[in-house]
Protein backbone atom coordinates (compact mmCIF):
# COMPACT_ATOMS: atom_id res chain seq x y z
CA UNK A 1 0.00 0.00 0.00
CA UNK A 2 1.18 3.49 -0.85
CA UNK A 3 0.44 6.69 1.06
CA UNK A 4 0.73 10.13 -0.53
CA UNK A 5 -0.06 13.43 1.20
CA UNK A 6 -1.15 16.47 -0.81
CA UNK A 7 -2.18 19.98 0.23
CA UNK A 8 -4.84 22.29 -1.20
CA UNK A 9 -5.09 26.01 -0.39
CA UNK A 10 -8.17 28.24 -0.47
CA UNK A 11 -8.98 31.83 0.38
CA UNK A 12 -12.46 32.03 1.89
CA UNK A 13 -14.92 34.90 2.13
CA UNK A 14 -15.78 34.08 5.73
CA UNK A 15 -18.75 32.54 7.46
CA UNK A 16 -21.01 30.33 5.34
CA UNK A 17 -18.63 30.22 2.37
CA UNK A 18 -19.17 26.71 0.96
CA UNK A 19 -16.56 25.54 -1.55
CA UNK A 20 -17.01 22.57 -3.86
CA UNK A 21 -13.57 20.95 -3.76
CA UNK A 22 -14.49 17.74 -5.60
CA UNK A 23 -12.60 18.62 -8.79
CA UNK A 24 -9.49 19.59 -6.84
CA UNK A 25 -9.52 16.31 -4.91
CA UNK A 26 -10.05 14.38 -8.16
CA UNK A 27 -7.19 16.25 -9.85
CA UNK A 28 -4.80 15.46 -6.99
CA UNK A 29 -5.88 11.82 -6.98
CA UNK A 30 -5.18 11.63 -10.72
CA UNK A 31 -1.59 12.85 -10.19
CA UNK A 32 -0.90 9.58 -8.38
CA UNK A 33 -0.45 6.14 -9.89
CA UNK A 34 -3.00 4.66 -7.49
CA UNK A 35 -6.08 3.02 -8.96
CA UNK A 36 -7.94 1.82 -5.86
CA UNK A 37 -7.97 2.99 -2.26
CA UNK A 38 -9.22 5.80 -0.07
CA UNK A 39 -8.62 9.51 0.21
CA UNK A 40 -9.05 11.34 3.48
CA UNK A 41 -9.80 15.06 3.26
CA UNK A 42 -8.91 16.94 6.47
CA UNK A 43 -9.09 20.59 7.51
CA UNK A 44 -6.66 21.61 10.25
CA UNK A 45 -8.36 24.08 12.56
CA UNK A 46 -11.47 24.19 14.68
CA UNK A 47 -13.75 26.50 12.66
CA UNK A 48 -13.86 24.71 9.31
CA UNK A 49 -15.60 21.51 8.27
CA UNK A 50 -15.61 18.93 5.47
CA UNK A 51 -18.71 17.04 4.32
CA UNK A 52 -20.68 16.13 1.21
CA UNK A 53 -23.80 17.75 -0.20
CA UNK A 54 -25.55 18.19 -3.49
CA UNK A 55 -23.87 21.46 -4.45
CA UNK A 56 -26.91 23.37 -5.70
CA UNK A 57 -28.32 26.82 -4.85
CA UNK A 58 -31.10 25.57 -2.57
CA UNK A 59 -28.80 23.55 -0.35
CA UNK A 60 -26.21 26.33 -0.34
CA UNK A 61 -28.88 28.34 1.49
CA UNK A 62 -30.46 25.49 3.46
CA UNK A 63 -27.25 24.32 5.11
CA UNK A 64 -26.27 27.69 6.67
CA UNK A 65 -29.91 28.34 7.63
CA UNK A 66 -30.08 24.98 9.41
CA UNK A 67 -26.76 25.58 11.19
CA UNK A 68 -28.11 28.93 12.40
CA UNK A 69 -31.05 27.08 14.00
CA UNK A 70 -28.82 24.42 15.58
CA UNK A 71 -26.06 26.75 16.86
CA UNK A 72 -27.36 30.34 16.60
CA UNK A 73 -24.85 33.14 16.24
CA UNK A 74 -26.56 35.23 18.96
CA UNK A 75 -26.46 32.66 21.79
CA UNK A 76 -24.16 33.22 24.74
CA UNK A 77 -21.09 31.00 24.22
CA UNK A 78 -18.48 30.45 26.93
CA UNK A 79 -15.79 30.53 24.24
CA UNK A 80 -16.91 34.05 23.33
CA UNK A 81 -16.87 35.15 26.97
CA UNK A 82 -13.28 34.02 27.27
CA UNK A 83 -11.79 35.06 23.91
CA UNK A 84 -14.13 37.79 22.58
CA UNK A 85 -13.44 36.75 19.00
CA UNK A 86 -17.04 36.45 17.79
CA UNK A 87 -16.82 32.81 16.73
CA UNK A 88 -18.13 30.64 19.56
CA UNK A 89 -20.92 29.46 17.28
CA UNK A 90 -18.33 28.68 14.58
CA UNK A 91 -16.52 26.23 16.83
CA UNK A 92 -19.76 24.48 17.80
CA UNK A 93 -20.92 24.20 14.18
CA UNK A 94 -17.56 22.85 13.01
CA UNK A 95 -17.49 20.23 15.76
CA UNK A 96 -20.97 19.02 14.76
CA UNK A 97 -20.02 18.53 11.10
CA UNK A 98 -16.43 17.40 11.61
CA UNK A 99 -13.00 18.15 10.18
CA UNK A 100 -12.60 15.19 7.83
CA UNK A 101 -14.15 12.85 5.32
CA UNK A 102 -12.89 9.60 3.81
CA UNK A 103 -13.96 8.67 0.27
CA UNK A 104 -13.10 5.38 -1.46
CA UNK A 105 -11.88 5.43 -5.06
CA UNK A 106 -11.96 2.64 -7.64
CA UNK A 107 -10.32 2.69 -11.08
CA UNK A 108 -9.00 6.19 -10.23
CA UNK A 109 -12.54 7.55 -9.71
CA UNK A 110 -14.04 8.80 -6.46
CA UNK A 111 -17.03 6.63 -5.57
CA UNK A 112 -19.36 9.56 -4.93
CA UNK A 113 -23.06 9.47 -5.73
CA UNK A 114 -24.42 11.20 -8.82
CA UNK A 115 -25.40 14.38 -6.96
CA UNK A 116 -22.76 14.21 -4.22
CA UNK A 117 -19.88 16.68 -4.01
CA UNK A 118 -17.13 17.13 -1.43
CA UNK A 119 -17.39 20.55 0.20
CA UNK A 120 -15.39 22.67 2.59
CA UNK A 121 -17.46 24.88 4.88
CA UNK A 122 -15.91 28.04 6.23
CA UNK A 123 -17.61 28.53 9.57
CA UNK A 124 -15.36 31.20 11.07
CA UNK A 125 -16.75 34.70 11.44
CA UNK A 126 -14.01 36.13 9.21
CA UNK A 127 -12.31 35.31 5.93
CA UNK A 128 -9.41 32.89 6.16
CA UNK A 129 -6.59 31.36 4.17
CA UNK A 130 -7.22 27.64 4.55
CA UNK A 131 -5.06 24.59 4.02
CA UNK A 132 -6.76 21.26 3.37
CA UNK A 133 -4.77 18.05 3.69
CA UNK A 134 -5.41 15.05 1.42
CA UNK A 135 -4.01 11.71 2.43
CA UNK A 136 -4.34 9.23 -0.40
CA UNK A 137 -3.85 5.55 0.43
CA UNK A 138 -4.07 2.70 -2.01
CA UNK A 139 -2.55 0.62 -4.76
Amino acid sequence: MNIITKTLFYQTRGENDILDITEDVTRELNTTKMKNGIVTIFIPGSTGAITTIEYEPGLLLDLPNTLEKIAPRNLSYEHEKRWHDGNGHSHVRASLIGPSLTVPFADKALTLGTWQQIVFLELDARNRRRKIILQIMGE
